[in-house]
């Protein structure tokens, strides 16, 4: 969506622009695809960022103004509420962030002062600076709250949708999801990440945009410290005055025939998922599951790590899209489960061990969502599963790292002087995020140029 978005501002401008992608489908990390004549969503749970629409100064209207786009392009519908579940312990939230408070004053009443003055530090941060320097959210949350359980389940939907790091992640970022998730909100488009998608492809088309399918990139060529093209899979060639990648920071420096550069251990992302998707004969808030989003851990510490298993069960997230907005002819409901997985894991399996083991955790998806719906399996009428061995092969990334690179590059700036990075190791986060981060590459590195 970062190179799409790009596109699009580019093309406003009458610059030529082609988008190369290696898939035969759009949206990168956030897709769609049919199987069986129904339509799964990869990716996405809920677009963060939704304000009502007199809120003209938040990311979401910003990003409309940019791409000349209007509020019902994309669809959206809000939340009911959503919860952060611990033993013992729920909070809810909702667009409405007195919910939250609330919640937080009933849970934790020791620490309500404390919250506000953390929420007051919060509100004025420039999270979108691009000089920004690494702080542990960790450290600062601990300089604020006494409650280490209120600090664990600020975190664990935070780190869920954003965190390349583990056990903690930057305090920029923390500060993107706080007001992205819950100073804001979430919303989804009524018809899926089809909608969104969509809309981008004939926006970029509509203004000259050329897009090249299933086209891999099979090095980007260089001279004297800057890109002059790239060599597609194909053997085709494209000369380019800029390079705009969203491939990822090593994935995209591996691609370039100067010197390779070595990698850092520690640089290179590793935090990945497996979902499993359950259609149910009818939706969730049917048969008394009416959150839209509940991000769960089974014990006071929430451990965000890649697991030494293939799957952690520990924590995780369920998403129930028909929660978002319920109509009566609606006759099925999905029933979306991401726990963290282990990369290696996975992909040292062969053909018939793999099957076997999406297999096993498909039951362990039946007998979980009973911790949600009575009978749950005697509801699900189809199911799909993907594993970071999908997301490696789809997407590209190293490890089938979601998000990608725990070390960002907020300028988008390589050591080329005409190549640049837009996406998630550029370091805005979510899908208004990963939109942004292509239109503010685009404007500071080319149009500002002009």
């Amino acid at each position: 969506m970062s190179g799409l978005a790009a596109g699009i501002r580019l093309a406003y401008y009458e610059r030529r622009v082609c988008i190369v992608e290696k898939h035969y489908a759009f949206g990168g990390l956030n897709s769609y695809y049919t199987l069986d004549g129904r339509q799964f969503d990869v990716g996405l749970h809920a677009v963060t960022n939704y304000v009502p629409s007199n809120n003209r100064s938040a990311p979401l209207p910003k990003l409309l103004r940019q791409l000349r786009l209007t509020r019902e392009d994309f669809g959206l519908c809000e939340q009911s509420f959503s919860e952060i579940r611990f033993p013992g312990r729920r909070l809810r939230f909702s667009n409405d962030f007195s919910l939250l408070e609330q919640e937080i004053a009933q849970q934790f009443p020791r620490d309500v002062d404390n919250f506000q003055r953390l929420v007051a530090h919060i509100r004025p941060f420039d999270d979108v600076r691009l000089d920004a320097t690494y702080q542990s959210a960790r450290k600062i949350l601990g300089e604020y709250l006494t409650d280490p359980r209120l600090i664990e389940m600020l975190l664990c939907p935070l780190m869920y949708y954003g965190s390349a790091e583990e056990r903690d992640m930057d305090f920029t970022q923390f500060v993107t999801m706080f007001k992205s998730i819950f100073l804001e909100g979430f919303a989804r488009p009524r018809e899926g990440v089809r909608r969104i998608i969509t809309t981008l492809v004939k926006k970029f088309r509509a203004h000259g945009g050329k897009l090249m399918m299933s086209c891999g990139v099979e090095r980007i060529e260089t001279s004297g410290g800057h890109v002059t093209g790239v060599v597609l899979e194909s053997g085709d060639a494209l000369e380019a005055d800029v390079v705009l990648s969203s491939a990822g920071y090593h994935e995209t420096m591996s691609l370039c025939d100067d010197a390779p550069e070595a990698k850092r251990t520690d640089d290179v992302g590793r935090i990945s998922f497996v979902e499993t998707i359950g259609v149910l004969d009818q939706p969730p808030s049917t048969l008394g599951h009416a959150a839209a989003i509940v991000f769960f851990n089974d014990s006071d510490v929430f451990e965000y790590a890649v697991p030494h298993e293939l799957v952690d069960l520990r924590s995780g997230v369920v998403c129930c899209p028909s929660n978002f907005e319920r109509h009566d002819d609606m006759r099925e409901g999905p029933f979306r489960v991401t726990w963290l997985a282990g990369y290696d894991q996975w992909s040292q399996l062969d053909d018939s061990a793999y099957a076997a083991a999406k297999a096993d955790y498909r039951e362990v998806f039946l007998r979980f969502g009973d911790q949600y719906i009575p009978g749950f399996a005697n509801h699900i009428i189809a199911t799909d599963m993907f594993t970071p061995k999908t997301i490696r092969r789809y997407t590209g990334h190293l490890n089938g790292a979601v998000y990608g690179s725990p070390y960002k590059r907020r300028d988008g700036r390589t050591r080329l002087s005409n190549l640049f990075l837009c996406g998630t190791d550029q370091g805005y986060l979510g899908i208004i995020g990963a939109m942004l981060s292509g239109i503010t590459m685009a404007n500071n590195h080319i149009l500002m140029g002009d």
